[in-house]
């Protein structure tokens, strides 16, 4: 057999949007309409993904990463400040605290979830820590039952960087409803799509009014807020903030994909069930652990190998796979791995375990536009270069 024949005609990306004619009939009726930018398509917005994840607020920002940084403006973080997160992420979980003169303190992962480890939290916290954010990697909720407890004794905010995690689950409560604040992102990639776009949760009114101002440019026009009122024209600017805003036409697409959330997610689960049954006795890799109080919105499905059963190192196996026409990826470099970060001063070694995994994962097409064909090909694919570089 030909080792590097493709297992299909197309290439398979590793995510991709669903796009279909009601998501662009929403589109050209706010083309049609009065309002392009921020306007009653937001405010729409707004309400539904409150109501989804059972929050009391939700505040639209025109990506998830400016999402991040309101939430660190709204939780006071400062020069001096420090705040607690992953190293298994993208970069913005990060780059959210440093925007704001804070400084980013890494913990190690929990080697069988991969998300942020309690116990390695608690031995970074200093009497500088503000805040936590943990990371729901690929879609599975952090141990937040003891994060929270932390968070309680020391007096820290907690603001959850759950971009991978709408629709998921942690003890029955949906994700976004739960802590002082949580992040959802809408890139193409992500479970829904605006296009761009992302937006924080809360249940908490101040940091309600505070991210309000702060994605448009600290200026207010409530005259309960001014310290003047010169009539209807008349706004203030209390602080500094941004031009943060999410547009009337991104709201309109992301509304449309919000009615369809709970199809995506049940698709992503059958795909994922169908790998877990597929590879969980294939010698080389190890199939993602699943708590059982939790319930993952499977944004990810990640695969890692185990190297000492195995002859060919990751990026080999991984480009068998592009060459077999599957899209497969890596997530993520460890943040203080990357050179900007390096040169700030942290040093390799600093989590043993996130960088031990970073060295293993592989990730593999998951998206609800997929068929059950689609899945079939990679599982070809995969058992079919494992079964290549086995000892």
């Amino acid at each position: 057999m030909d080792q590097n024949r493709a297992i299909r005609e197309t290439f398979l990306p590793y995510g991709r949007q669903w796009i279909d004619q009601e998501d662009i009939d929403a589109v050209v009726n706010v083309l049609k309409g009065d309002f392009l930018t921020t306007g009653p398509y937001v405010t729409k917005f707004e309400q539904e993904l409150a109501d989804f994840v059972g929050a009391k607020y939700a505040v639209t920002f025109s990506n998830g990463t400016a999402a991040l940084h309101g939430a660190c403006y709204a939780a006071g973080i400062g020069a001096g400040d420090e705040v607690i997160t992953s190293p298994l992420t993208f970069a913005a979980s990060a780059n959210c605290i440093l925007y704001q003169g804070g400084k980013p303190i890494f913990a190690d992962i929990d080697e069988q979830t991969y998300n942020i480890n309690p116990k390695e939290i608690e031995q970074k916290i200093t009497d500088k820590t503000k805040a936590i954010i943990p990371v729901h990697f690929t879609g599975q909720p952090s141990a937040l039952d003891e994060i929270h407890d932390l968070a309680k004794k020391h007096q820290l905010i907690i603001i959850e960087d759950a971009a991978h995690a709408l629709g998921a689950e942690y003890k029955r409560r949906k994700i976004g409803s739960i802590s002082d604040m949580t992040m959802f992102s809408f890139h193409p990639v992500k479970h829904i799509t605006a296009g761009e776009g992302g937006v924080i949760t809360t249940n908490n009114k101040v940091y309600y009014e505070k991210l309000i101002q702060f994605r448009s440019h600290g200026i207010t026009r409530d005259p309960n807020m001014m310290k003047e009122n010169h009539g209807p024209w008349y706004y203030e600017m209390l602080f500094l903030g941004y031009n943060y805003r999410l547009t009337d036409i991104q709201a309109a697409l992301g509304s449309s994909q919000l009615k369809k959330a709970d199809k995506f997610l049940a698709l992503r689960m059958n795909y994922a069930s169908m790998y877990n049954e597929a590879f969980k006795n294939t010698s080389g890799i190890t199939i993602p652990f699943q708590q059982t109080n939790c319930q993952s919105s499977w944004h990810l499905y990640v695969l890692r190998l185990e190297r000492d059963k195995l002859t060919g190192n990751r990026k080999e196996i991984l480009q068998a796979l592009i060459n077999k026409n599957i899209g497969v990826n890596v997530h993520y470099i460890p943040v203080y791995l990357l050179p900007y970060y390096q040169e700030l001063g942290y040093k390799q070694g600093l989590c043993p375990q996130a960088e031990k995994l970073y060295e293993q994962v592989i990730t593999l097409p998951l998206f609800p536009a997929m068929t059950e064909n689609d899945v079939s090909d990679v599982i070809e694919a995969v058992k079919e270069v494992i079964n290549t570089y086995s000892n």
